[in-house]
């Protein structure tokens, strides 16, 4: 009696290392469910963990304690790496596009390729660092390092966007730079630092207390602040506002409201006015159906957010469930985020502040808190035992 061929693997293809994903490659690992055929493309080799961003600036942090490792937890996990970028849909054909590959053809898709810097015509001029996407930040400041610690001579450095990021941004590089230049008072005066926003306070998504907090510490650490300052042009040295004010800047790093990747809009995935795509709770794509999104690249239309890292994190367990649930035809489960969230934002020294709600705390205690759930959340995705003869083919 012949036996019947087994079923063709289904296709799962996770777009992009985000934080949600790298939860969905750990469960994938530990639980192993058969019949799938799991691959992931990046384009980097490592994710980096944003909550460990600031403290790897500041040097709290090796560049390898603050970065998750793809290729060893896809092969923890049994799927297949793909370091390629991904540049396009045929929602159609269910195939996704690469930029170097063949095209993916998927049964259940997932994206989650964080966010870019806001077009803007100061974003690509000269010696401006974006702050997104992470990864190319990582890579570039050792070397933006050594170039600002050989200058000799009084030196500029700015950070447009005065958001928590940039706060964390600039204040991680002023105690950075003024650690290893602290040798003499002469070097460590020869730096200047300025914080540009075009509204009205710093941190302005947040409560009264933090913002307070934040203003003076930008004065005790005498930074200039320049509230309803839009930057609308950086030249050679020279950083330009929409009110006329000319500021002598060598560095500037952008750290402004973020924006998405035209390809998932360009491809006719139903996208909100910022290009993100809009997802039910349950993750899915309100346009269509079998493809899914977490993290920055998703705006929630039931639950509207910020962009936060501590909601992709959360996100990936349900978007695991989700997953395979919409291939098994199983009820999938619903992400409801907190209305009011902790945030923990560092100060540049082993000091954070912790806002949730309307309240605000600040010390030393505040930091090592945030080092402790850091580490506990990177601690799982390290020492992974390497599985054999298990993979999803």
């Amino acid at each position: 009696m012949l036996q019947a061929d087994p079923p063709a693997a289904k296709n799962i293809v996770l777009v992009g290392g985000g934080h949600a994903h790298v939860i969905v490659l750990r469960h994938f690992g530990m639980q192993r469910p058969a019949g799938l055929r799991l691959t992931l493309i990046s384009r980097a080799l490592q994710s980096p963990y944003s909550g460990m961003l600031p403290g790897y600036i500041a040097g709290h942090y090796a560049l390898d304690e603050a970065q998750i490792d793809l290729s060893a937890l896809c092969r923890f996990a049994g799927v297949r790496f793909l370091r390629d970028e991904a540049v396009g849909l045929e929602l159609e054909n269910s195939q996704l596009l690469c930029k170097n590959s063949a095209p993916l053809r998927y049964d259940v898709l997932s994206i989650n390729i964080g966010s870019i810097p806001r077009a803007s015509s100061a974003a690509s001029m000269h010696r401006v660092t974006p702050l997104r996407p992470i990864d190319g930040l990582l890579k570039d400041w050792q070397r933006i390092f050594e170039r600002i610690k050989c200058r000799s001579e009084k030196l500029g450095i700015g950070v447009v966007g005065a958001g928590a990021a940039g706060v964390e941004l600039l204040l991680s590089i002023q105690y950075r730079l003024q650690k290893e230049l602290a040798r003499s008072a002469k070097d460590k005066n020869k730096l200047e630092f300025h914080l540009f926003t075009e509204e009205q306070d710093v941190l302005v998504t947040y409560n009264r207390r933090v913002r307070a907090k934040f203003r003076r510490l930008l004065k005790e650490r005498k930074v200039a602040f320049h509230p309803a300052h839009r930057v609308v042009e950086v030249a050679e040295g020279t950083l330009r506002c929409e009110n006329g004010a000319l500021f002598r800047l060598d560095e500037v790093f952008w750290a402004t409201t973020a924006a998405a990747q035209k390809w998932p809009g360009d491809a006719g995935l139903d996208v909100d006015d910022q290009g993100f795509i809009r997802v039910k709770e349950t993750l899915e794509s309100l346009s269509h159906a079998r493809v899914f999104a977490a993290g920055d690249m998703a705006t929630m239309v039931d639950h509207p957010r910020p962009k936060a890292g501590v909601f992709a994190v959360r996100q990936g367990p349900v978007l695991f469930h989700n997953l395979l649930g919409k291939l098994k035809g199983r009820p999938l489960q619903k992400f409801r985020p907190q209305r009011q969230f902790l945030s923990l934002i560092s100060t540049g020294d082993q000091s954070a502040i912790a806002s949730r709600g309307r309240w605000a705390l600040e010390g030393r205690y505040i930091w090592h808190w945030k080092d402790w759930i850091d580490r506990r959340f990177m601690q799982q995705f390290k020492g992974l035992p390497e599985m054999s003869g298990g993979k999803y083919t």
